[in-house]
């Protein structure tokens, strides 16, 4: 049985299921989200034939800009995340535990969480455009005459498009909302900030947003931004690293792209069994965290810590133990 399924996984592996880059280029017409917080939010299901099924997707068709035509297409604003959930089997046999899931599971779901409510528009990127805000069930830009950066981050964030960014304005034909927004700067969305309506838009300017592009590498759970568990984000989908793959040159990597200094020490961590990017044997890229394709089982993350966030006798008693 054994070697049954390893002839199945040298052959999908051989035909290019796996390709990379191959993603659906158009969305069907008819789609839903279930079991979310809103119908923004949930398991993405299709109607086929007449019949709506949960949208299976093992072989990562679906990345962000596809989730963003499922949005577009719900009237529910950008998209902010995708997510993919399997049914791993209860008993893994040891030789197939590193193997990408595709061949353990066939009942890989796909969720996507949409904003609902704010929403930037430009026909290129994600992270950009001119910011529009739903109200009353349509959309309507945002005058810019009172609109501040502190307001753009907080929709940066809502969006999952990073915490920094740049503001301008533009004029704009079409109506222009008026509402005033006053965010303090921690709110996780802009509907959550204080605002009040005025008369109208003296500028007739509509508020332009770039925000920064998200990076694809984390340290979370630790002290900063510069220590704990590495994540990374591939597909629109941030998961754990394997814990067993990992190597100084990795950990030097991870720290220099977070702008952390240096690595000053890496853990292997036990965990449950969950899934995680693995990484690719035959990558010959040159910054190995572009070598992490691959969704694998395992039981083991990986701890980072950067010498950009330590106090000098931590640092010290890092090196020495």
């Amino acid at each position: 049985m054994k070697l049954r399924v390893l002839l199945v996984f040298l052959s999908l592996w051989s035909s290019g299921l796996w390709a990379e880059d191959e993603h659906i280029s158009t969305v069907p017409d008819d789609v839903r989200l279930v079991g979310g917080a809103s119908r923004c939010a949930g398991r993405l299901k299709v109607k086929r034939q007449g019949e709506w099924r949960l949208e299976k997707d093992q072989y990562y068709n679906y990345n962000l800009t596809t989730a963003a035509a499922v949005c577009r297409q719900l009237d529910c604003g950008s998209v902010v995340s995708i997510r993919r959930t399997s049914n791993s089997p209860p008993d893994i046999p040891a030789f197939l535990m590193y193997m990408p899931v595709d061949i353990l599971s066939q009942s890989s779901k796909l969720e996507i969480s949409c904003s609902d409510s704010v929403r930037l528009v430009d026909e290129t990127r994600l992270c950009s455009g001119r910011l529009e805000v739903k109200s009353n069930q349509s959309w309507s830009s945002v005058c810019g005459d009172d609109f501040d950066l502190q307001d753009a981050e907080v929709v940066c964030r809502e969006l999952g498009c990073g915490g920094s960014a740049v503001l301008r304005a533009s004029l704009y034909e079409a109506p222009v909302q008026s509402a005033v927004f006053d965010c303090e700067g921690h709110e996780s969305a802009l509907l959550d900030c204080g605002s009040s309506a005025t008369d109208s838009c003296s500028s007739g300017k509509a508020v332009e947003i770039i925000c920064s592009e998200p990076a694809d590498v984390r340290l979370t759970g630790g002290a900063s931004q510069c220590a704990g568990t590495l994540e990374m984000k591939q597909w629109g989908e941030w998961r754990p690293v394997d814990g067993l793959t990992w190597n100084l040159l990795l950990a030097g990597d991870v720290c220099g792209q977070l702008d952390c200094g240096s690595a000053v020490s890496t853990r292997r961590k036990e965990t449950s069994h969950e899934n995680v990017w693995g990484m690719r044997s035959d990558c010959d890229e040159a910054s190995l965290v572009k070598c992490f394709k691959i969704l694998a089982f395992s039981f083991f993350t990986l701890e980072i810590t950067c010498s950009g966030v330590l106090p000098l006798m931590i640092l010290i008693s890092q090196l020495f133990k």
